[in-house]
This record gives structure tokens, C-alpha cells and sequence, in this order.
């Protein structure tokens, strides 16, 4: 049973990460939308006598609705202007070719009446700047010898109106709040643990206050775990020993949390442990568990020229953890770069993470890079994508080139950079080419590198 539901949250995640990508979101609504008002609007047509000559302009519109939700021509009010001038223009072009020329015989189409009312289409929709390409449609098929008179503009009007009362309440409650449906990053990471390790850890201990900081109930564990007497043992006199150095990490941390509480009006708890037989970052995570936090960040380290094993066994478990890398010791971050392979959760919480840490005063840049220029559109509509989400302004770079090269380059004109640690990755890709963070050199700033990625055997 128990398996049953580890399947069935792997497969819902693997589901929620799918629609993290926005086309993925939109391709899925015009899926399910664009059928369901086209047959929503045939129970009308059934009901009222509607004309169901507008279905052909209707759901070609409707899909470039949804598809295009930001483009210049996916307005609901040019969507509906456009459709009904459309079929007026149309009928117009009907009555008065009528009036003044002989109609044809039964079955056909009156030429005259085709032109002006493509004729009267196109000026319409210049002159009052509703272009909409299905208005060429609805005019054309008002030509046909069947097409039922003004009744078919007032069809093409009333259709048009649901349509885009569909449309407009999909974008206002669904489309636009989609970072608050699909990223978690919105809803939690505000109880952070810092483990107080290396030169630069009072650096990271700030790191972590900011991003908790700007969420009202935040909050700040600083852990730091010193040898256990059993480890260090040798007389009857290492007891105290052990207790004097005790003190002595835990007065430094509380001068620390004292600092970041006044300077960050966050609140700032201190933990102080003796290690046992457990791996410190075994200790760490039941630390951060103890104390209700849902992110760790910790100092970077790296031990014989690779990723020490402290933080690669915290990349492994099932706590999102931040390893911050500190070049000159820096507590406050202005200038922060994100770098990006694609859309999704673990992009979206960099950029949440960038937003918090710089603040309203700050500037925050989303950045990938491509390995031809045909890469570019598609790259550029990627990171929209992602900052659409966000009322803070965001700049936007796509770079021609390598990575490595980009972000060295960057790097003297920022505070921090922030990356994915490439968790999802297969092992072979992984051996193929190591991580990017792995491969950068001569970087100049700060580096974050975030690890959100799904295990399994997720808690409860």
C-alpha cells in the first residue's frame, strides 16, 4: 500500500513538474478549453437557432486565445470585435451587392459579394485596430447562399462573448496565478537551518536570514555540532573539556543570531549538538527536522578538488538545500545573477531566492546561454515565461556561447550567482559533463547552488 502511494506521488510529481513548463500549461488548456466551449456553444446554437457557420472562425480564435495568452492578438476584447465586424462586414457586403447587382443563381457565391466583404473586413478592422485573422473568416462565410441574415452576426457576437468570458476568467484565476498552483517555492523555505562550518559561516548565516527574512513568519537555526565526549575521551578531565568548548560555539552563535535579529528583524534560534556515530550531515537534517525547517542552506566545501561530502550527502536527502559559496565574506547581495537550463520549479525558486535576497533596491538577472542562434527564440520565450511570474522587474539575457565562459565573464559585475545543482540528471549524463557549478572558474562572486529536486520517499 505503501508503495502504492510512493508510485502515485512520484507520478503526481512528475505530472505538477510537467505543467511547471508554461507551454506546457498552455498546450494542456487549449486541449481541454477549446473542445469543451466548442461543444458548450453547440448546445446553444441547438437550443437558440444559432447559425453553425461561426464554428470554423470560433475555434480557430478560441485556440489562438489560449495558445498565444500574451501575444498582441490574444485580446478578448479584439476576440470579440474582431469576430462580430467580421460577420457584419459580411452581411453588409451581402445587402448591399443585393441591392445592387444581380445575386447568381441558387447554390453559388455572388463574387462582388466575396471582395467587398473582404474589402470592408480589412478596412474595419484598421481603421479601429481589432485586426483579428478569423474576422476574414466569419465575413467570407456570411457570403454563402444558407448564411441566415443579421441573425448570423448576432450569432458570432453572443458565441464570441462566451468564449472570451471563458478565456478571461482562465487567465485571471488560473493563468496569471500559476506560480502559486504549480511552484511550491511560493508556500514554503522560510524555516531555515544554517550549519555554522568553515571560514565564511557567520556569511552564510546572513545568506539564510535574508531569504527566510521576507517571509512574515520566518525564521533562522543556527546549528553548529562539536566531537562528542565518547570521540575525544582520554581522562576524567575531557568531560569538562568538552562542555567549556560547548559553551564557547554557542556564545558564538548567539552573538551571531543576536547580529542577524537586529540587522534583519528576523527571529534566530541557536542549536548547538555533540556528534554521535552519525554522519554530520545525518545530523544536520534531524536538526533541521527537530526544528521544523523546511530549507537548509550551508557553507560550500569542497575537500581533494570535488563537492565535499557534507553537502553532496545534503544534495541527497529530501530537504531543499542551498550550499553558498562566499568570496570575500559579503552579507548583503544587491546584484544577483540566475542561470538557468529550462523552466521549472528549481528555476522558479532561484529566481524567488534572488527576489528575496535583493529586496525592492536590487537587481535581479535570469540568464541562458545557447548553443546556436536558432536556440535563441525559443530561449527567449523560456525566460519570459519565467519571470511572468513575478511582479519584481527582472532582466532577461540570452548568451551565444559556453556557459562557463558566460558567468565568468558576468560574475565581476554581480554580488551572486545562482544555479541549479543539475540533481535531476542521469548518472551518465552526469559523468559525461560534470555539473556546471563544477566547471566553473575564475568566478569573481558569491555562487548559490540549489538543489530541489524530488525523491521518492517524500514525507508524509
Amino acid at each position: 500500500m505503501s508503495r502504492s502511494r510512493r508510485f502515485e506521488r512520484r507520478e503526481f510529481h512528475e505530472f505538477r513538474r510537467w505543467l511547471e513548463s508554461t507551454r506546457n500549461l498552455v498546450h494542456l488548456s487549449v486541449v481541454l478549453f477549446v473542445p469543451l466551449l466548442v461543444g458548450l456553444v453547440t448546445l446553444v446554437a441547438n437550443a437558440t437557432n444559432l447559425s453553425f457557420l461561426l464554428f470554423p472562425p470560433l475555434a480557430s480564435g478560441a485556440y489562438l486565445l489560449f495558445a498565444h495568452p500574451e501575444e498582441r492578438y490574444s485580446s478578448p476584447l479584439r476576440f470579440v470585435a474582431g469576430l462580430t465586424v467580421g460577420a457584419l462586414c459580411g452581411w453588409l457586403a451581402i445587402e448591399l451587392t443585393g441591392w445592387l447587382f444581380y445575386a447568381g443563381g441558387p447554390g453559388s457565391i455572388h463574387a462582388p459579394s466575396a471582395a467587398l466583404a473582404m474589402l470592408l473586413t480589412g478596412a474595419a478592422t484598421w481603421a479601429f485596430s481589432i485586426e483579428e485573422p478569423a474576422a476574414f473568416s466569419t465575413a467570407l462565410l456570411a457570403v454563402v447562399d444558407d448564411a441566415p441574415g443579421f441573425s448570423y452576426v448576432l450569432s458570432i457576437a453572443v458565441s464570441s462573448l462566451l468564449v472570451a468570458g471563458v478565456f478571461v476568467l482562465w487567465h485571471r484565476r488560473v493563468y496569471r496565478h500559476r506560480a502559486r498552483y504549480l511552484y511550491q517555492s511560493t508556500k514554503g523555505d522560510d524555516h531555515v537551518l544554517v550549519p555554522m562550518r568553515g571560514d565564511h559561516a557567520d556569511a552564510t548565516a546572513s545568506f539564510g536570514a535574508r531569504i527566510a527574512a521576507a517571509h512574515d513568519a520566518g525564521k533562522v537555526v543556527l546549528l553548529d555540532i562539536v566531537e562528542s565526549p565518547k570521540d575525544v575521551a582520554t581522562d576524567g578531565g575531557t568531560e569538562r573539556e568538552v562542555s567549556t568548548a560547548t559553551k564557547t560555539h554557542a556564545s558564538h552563535l548567539e552573538a551571531c543570531a543576536e547580529r542577524i535579529e537586529e540587522t534583519m528583524d528576523v527571529p534566530c534560534e541557536v542549536v548547538v549538538i555533540e556528534r554521535g556515530a552519525e554522519a554530520p550531515a545525518t545530523t544536520a537534517l534531524g536538526a533541521a527536522r527537530e526544528a521544523n525547517c523546511d530549507l537548509i542552506v550551508t557553507p560550500y566545501e569542497r575537500a581533494d578538488g570535488r563537492t565535499a561530502s557534507f553537502v553532496t550527502s545534503l544534495f541527497r536527502t529530501d530537504m531543499d538545500v542551498i550550499a553558498h559559496r562566499s568570496a570575500d565574506g559579503r552579507t548583503s547581495w544587491s546584484r544577483v545573477l540566475v542561470s538557468v537550463r529550462r523552466a521549472s520549479d528549481v528555476a522558479h525558486s532561484m529566481l524567488d531566492f534572488a527576489c528575496r535576497l535583493t529586496g525592492r533596491s536590487g537587481k535581479v538577472s535570469l540568464c541562458h546561454c545557447i548553443d546556436s542562434e536558432y536556440e535563441r527564440r525559443d530561449a527567449e520565450s523560456m525566460l519570459a515565461e519565467l519571470v511572468e511570474t513575478f511582479a519584481e522587474r527582472i532582466e532577461t539575457r540570452v548568451a551565444h556561447g559556453p556557459i562557463e565562459e558566460f558567468l565568468a565573464d558576468a560574475s565581476s559585475r554581480q554580488n551572486l550567482l545562482m544555479l541549479g545543482a543539475s540533481a535531476d540528471r542521469s548518472a551518465v549524463s552526469r559523468l559525461l559533463s560534470p555539473a556546471t557549478f563544477q566547471r566553473l572558474h575564475d568566478i569573481e562572486c558569491d555562487v548559490a547552488i540549489v538543489d530541489r529536486r524530488y525523491r521518492p520517499l517524500e514525507r508524509e
